[in-house]
Formats: structure tokens, sequence, C-alpha cells
């Protein structure tokens, strides 16, 4: 039972010690705001903001000895196996998630349940592709790295793969389901811990949790079963990268429009409505039936 020991330590020590860093993150802010201007607008932003960085921050520093403890000693130990030969993977995987996403939004702007925005320039359009693949490539690495390498390959080793990735699967979903509560009124040392379940809050609403919860839940799972079946992360790599890629460029060159059933649609995440529940779906079967298992990979979940 050491790989689950080890990331119930992990785990702890990222929530508390983020909920506790939170604060003191946010107090060196303020004060380097009123030494210099140039941090005012940092020093601006709300407080869960605070808390989510201060959560990644202890989760990218833990990783290593996180993984290390799992006896993780090279990176092809998480999947990242030498690149040579495996562009193709990445660049499959990266067309699968463009074009799901892309399938969720031209279906809602084709029926009118979203609009094109009007108001964008070349300089923005271009300004924000940029950022967006940057965005795309670091995250997705950093988090294909942690949720799959880490978290899904330490649960396979103490259960049958297929729970090992429903499992994975929800710690993934739970952390990209928190809420964006209200700020304090007031910042103490344990305002982070308070702020902990406040955004968790979505999970008291149906409409959020349902299918917003279950889809975060599904793209956990093609992501862990892409890894399952191609023994390593490129495709899953390519995959989350496609859905992030997509989802900042859409924000931008599409808008909501008044009165869209947005629970069937889904609102500028696009991945929270039911139309998405249905595309995630048919790449995830699409997924198992053309993805053939790699037979090491096989082999070694089966313990």
């Amino acid at each position: 039972m050491r790989p689950a020991r080890s990331l119930l330590i992990y785990t702890g020590i990222v929530f508390l010690g983020g909920a506790l860093l939170a604060p003191w993150l946010y107090w060196t802010f303020q004060w380097l705001a009123a030494l210099l201007p140039a941090f005012r607008k940092l020093a601006d932003n709300p407080f869960h903001r605070y808390v989510n960085r201060s959560l990644l921050a202890l989760a990218l520093t833990g990783l290593w000895p996180l993984l290390r403890s799992l006896g993780v000693r090279g990176w092809q130990d998480v999947g990242l196996a030498k690149p040579t030969g495996q562009w193709r993977r990445l660049a499959a995987g990266f067309a699968l998630g463009f074009a799901s996403l892309a399938c969720v939004a031209g279906i809602a702007l084709a029926v009118g349940a979203r609009g094109v925005n009007p108001e964008v320039s070349s300089g923005r359009w271009i300004g924000t592709v940029a950022g967006a693949a940057l965005t795309a490539a670091i995250v997705a690495v950093v988090e294909e790295i942690l949720f799959r390498g880490a978290i899904f390959g330490a649960l396979r080793r103490t259960c049958r793969w297929p729970i090992a990735l429903l499992i994975s699967s929800g710690i993934y979903a739970l952390v990209h389901f928190f809420s964006k509560p209200r700020s304090p009124d007031e910042i103490n040392w344990a305002s982070g811990l308070a702020l902990l379940p406040a955004m968790l809050r979505g999970f008291i609403d149906l409409e959020q949790v349902v299918p917003g919860f279950f889809n975060l839940t599904l793209a956990g799972a093609l992501l862990a079963l892409a890894y399952q079946r191609t023994g390593n992360l490129y495709f899953s790599i390519g995959l989350h990268a496609g859905w992030i890629f997509w989802l900042k460029s859409a924000g931008l060159l599409t808008r909501e429009v008044a009165g869209a059933d947005v629970w069937f649609w889904g609102t500028g995440k696009l991945s929270d409505g039911w139309l998405a529940t249905g595309v995630l779906s048919l790449a995830l079967g699409s997924l198992w039936k053309l993805l053939p298992p790699e037979r090491n990979t096989e082999i070694s979940a089966i313990r």
C-alpha cells in the first residue's frame, strides 16, 4: 500500500499546506504593491486565486519527491518515453482534443446557442492564439505527468487498471471543479482553510455536478485510457493540449447568447453541458476501438 500512502501524504501536504500558504502569499503581494506599483494588479487578485496558486506551487514542488517515493527513477517511469517516433501520437491526440470541442462549439453556433464575437481584432486574435498555445503546452505536460503518470500509474500498482482509471479520473475532476467564492472581508492565517470548503460549493448545485463534474471525469478517463493503451503520455498530452488550446481560443472567438439553455449547450467552458457529454462519450468509445492495447501495459496492469 506504499503508493496509496504516498498519494495520501502528498494530497494532504498540497491542500493543507496550500491553504496555510495562501494568506502569506497574499500579504507578500500587498506589501510589494505598496512599494512597487507594478505589483498592484497582482495584489488585487481575489483571494481564491492565491489559494489556487498556492496549491499549484506545492503540487509542483512536491511532484518529484512524490515520484521518487513511488519508485520512479526516470521520466520513462511516468510515461515520458524518448520522443523519437512519438510525434504522430502527439499530433493525433491534439487533433482529437481540438476536433471534439470544436464539434461542441460548432453545433452550438449552428443552432444559435452561441454567437461569433464580432469585436476581435487581428492583433488580439494572434496574441490569444499564441498565449493559448503556450498555456496548452505547459499545462498539458505538467498535468499529465501528475494525474496520469504519477497518480494513475501509482494506483495501477495497488488495484486493477479500470478501478485506477475511475479513481484517478475522479481526482482529476475534483481538482478542476473548484468554484470561485467571494473573498473574505479580512484575511487571517486560517482564511485559506476556511475557503477550501467554499471552493467545493459547486457540488450542492445539481446542474453543475450533472453533467459538469461527470464530463470532467469522462475527460480524465479519456486521458487515462490513452496512457493505458499506448504505454506513454504523448497521445494524452496532445489530447489535453488540444482541449486547452480550443477552450482558450473559443473564449475569445465566440460568446454566450442570452436565453440559451446552458445546461444542454454548455457555458463558455463548452465542456459543462450535455452536448459535451455526448461528444466526450463518442470520443471515449472511439479511443477504445481505435487504440490497440500495448502488450507491456496490459501485462504490468494485471497485478
